[in-house]
């Protein structure tokens, strides 16, 4: 089993160590993870990632740079993203949100056929192109959506660019279309779509120059991942993403290489998920969590709105840009923070009043008080009144809980625990085909939907999750034994996991017949200066993210609520929380770390 250090304890040093694409930070100390959100030099100039939707990353930010330079005009920031779609709803909402006098963002087109990543796919980059004053509003765009592009895709079009010499250059200060073209070159129809503007430049690639202090290092990257089992062969991704499908779904073999497991599912081997009635056509694959939450949204204004705007109701204290999200876009949201018996009795009168909710999103559990829902209410509301209800398991996860028969849509971040390397994102969507909208739902995604997983990530994403059904029931096991630990003490003021609380029998009502409580749970101290005691003296990996293979403990209110400490604490969540996932190390080490933890408390209180 890993060794519980997973991380560095110097701040800002990638969580794995040493690991390509990590997602996530060290910010070892209480005062680390406050001075990072106060913009502290000491923590933030040594900040090497974060966590992708918070932190662009250094060489997406370094590729922005070039296509700035090489496209833009003086005073102009650019943001990257993989499609036009994705770019246009960034200029839109950037738009949306500036004087309608201000000169607005511009989009440029950059594809690749010269070099095709897959036999008849090449690849795209679209640059926003807009006033630095506006960056602000731009980076809230790609945090909140997800649809920015991956750090992989970022070191694809590096290598590009490093050895690109173009014949012709795009007008400055325009939309535009750039090509990197190769003949007789066959593109399947997400990548064929006409250009805007016809401005092409050619360029052939040559072999990069020994010595290029960049190439040499993303070849050293690419290295690591295919010597520590990371198959990168990308002839794979087709099948890579059928695998996914067919793994979120329930229908395909583990541990095994991708061909090997495809042919044992046409066989009828299966792994034993709530999903087995889903058919892998009805799950769709997007580049993070968050992103398939957008899109989860975008689809139900859609589909459902018939001419007249409905808000959306978030029934229990969620992941923030959740909320975010429903509050931007569209026209806003009914927040039923506690997701109490209360907040059911005023959700049943509202709808009792006659407004028509749109759809209504919860996690099953939340996070971070780790709630769950009254799912089976929830369907007969929904059903009742005409509403979606859209459902996160990513905390629950597609083992331990049986939620597909009450939901419409179950989204998932697969950067979690279904990947837990903590070394890629991605994003699962499912559509339940048994629900009462399945019909008008999937007629529209066949129209609109757009696979935005990077080849490259895709890969990585199904090589990792081969063992996740081994890895959560290891990872029930321990943060099981974790909270029996703490359930008591004295020294602590509050345990928030599935087992316990006044929601337990909403958990244990929709709880697969081997599953567990997952391996996420918070604690809840007096005050922060006990809770920074104890956060200092534990001696885990220390950063954002969770569901990683290592136990991961954070800050949580102060890292995601910052700006608004006094709103989440009306809602119960306090800012003397510590928020734990618990990862694969053997039992009696975990429980001796939380006992030294534990001591370090008691020691401060006498």
């Amino acid at each position: 089993m890993p060794h519980l250090k997973q991380a560095s304890t110097e701040v800002g040093e990638p969580i794995p160590c040493n690991v390509p694409h990590a997602i996530s930070v060290t910010l070892p100390t209480w005062a680390a993870n406050v001075g990072y959100e106060e913009g502290a030099d000491w923590v933030v100039s040594k900040m090497q990632c974060g966590y992708p939707r918070f932190f662009i990353g250094k060489n997406i930010q370094r590729l922005a740079e070039r296509c700035v330079q090489r496209f833009g005009v003086v005073g102009e920031s650019g943001m990257l993203f993989p499609t036009a779609r994705c770019a246009d709803q960034c200029r839109q909402f950037i738009i949306s949100k500036t004087d309608a006098a201000r000169k607005p963002p511009r989009i440029v087109e950059v594809r690749d056929i010269s070099a095709s990543v897959v036999d008849d796919v090449g690849a795209l980059l679209c640059v926003v192109l807009f006033d630095k004053s506006l960056a602000g509003i731009a980076k809230q765009f790609w945090q909140h959506t997800g649809e920015g592009i991956s750090s992989r895709l970022a070191d694809y079009f590096l290598r590009i660019s490093d050895h690109s010499p173009s014949t012709a250059s795009p007008d400055p200060g325009s939309d535009s279309h750039v090509e990197f073209t190769k003949k007789n070159q066959n593109h399947n129809r997400h990548y064929s779509r006409k250009p805007s503007v016809e401005k092409v430049y050619q360029t052939n690639r040559p072999t990069p120059a020994a010595g290029d202090a960049e190439t040499l290092n993303r070849d050293q990257l690419i290295y690591l991942e295919e010597r520590y089992g990371r198959n990168l062969e990308l002839k794979h991704v087709k099948q890579a993403k059928v695998a996914l499908k067919r793994r979120i779904a329930g229908s395909l073999a583990l541990d095994a290489d991708i061909e090997e497991a495809l042919r044992a599912s046409q066989n009828g081997s299966k792994v034993a998920t709530e999903h087995e009635r889903v058919h892998e056509d009805d799950v769709y694959l997007y580049p993070c969590g968050m992103n398939a939450i957008f899109h989860a949204h975008q689809l139900a204004m859609s589909c459902m709105e018939n001419g007249t705007a409905r808000r959306s109701a978030c029934f229990g204290f969620p992941y923030t840009d959740t909320l975010k999200i429903l509050e931007k876009w569209g026209p806003g949201a009914v927040f039923y923070g506690r997701g109490d018996d209360h907040d059911l009795k005023e959700l049943e009168n509202l709808l009792a009043s006659g407004e028509k909710l749109l759809a209504l999103f919860c996690e099953c559990p939340s996070n971070p008080l780790l709630r769950t829902p009254p799912l089976k209410r929830l369907r007969q509301l929904a059903d009742q009144y005409g509403f979606l209800l859209i459902i996160d398991e990513t905390i629950g996860n597609f083992i331990n809980i049986r939620i597909c028969q009450y939901a419409d849509i179950i989204v998932s971040s697969l950067t979690k625990v279904f990947s837990g390397d903590s070394n890629v994102m991605g994003g699962g969507f499912i559509l339940n085909p048994k629900a009462p909208f399945y019909s008008v739902l999937k007629s529209a995604l066949e129209a609109t939907y757009e696979d935005n997983l990077w080849t490259e990530d895709a890969i990585t994403l199904e090589r990792n999750s081969r063992d996740y059904v081994s890895r959560i029931a290891r990872i029930n096991q321990n943060a099981e034994a974790v909270c029996d630990l703490l359930v008591d003490n004295k020294l602590i003021k509050a345990l928030y996991y599935p087992k316990y609380g006044e929601t337990k029998h909403n958990y244990e009502a929709i709880r697969a017949e081997n599953g567990g409580y997952g391996g996420l749970f918070s604690v809840v101290f007096e005050d922060t200066k006990e809770a920074a005691v104890f956060f200092d003296a534990l001696n885990t990996a220390k950063g954002p993210s969770l569901g990683t293979n290592f136990t991961l403990a954070s800050p949580y209110t102060v890292l995601a609520h910052f700006t608004e400490l006094p709103w989440a604490a009306e809602f119960g969540v306090s800012d003397a929380l510590v928020r734990v996932s618990v990862g694969l190390e053997d039992e009696p080490q975990l429980l001796a770390i939380f006992n030294a933890a534990l001591d370090a408390l008691a020691d401060y209180k006498k």
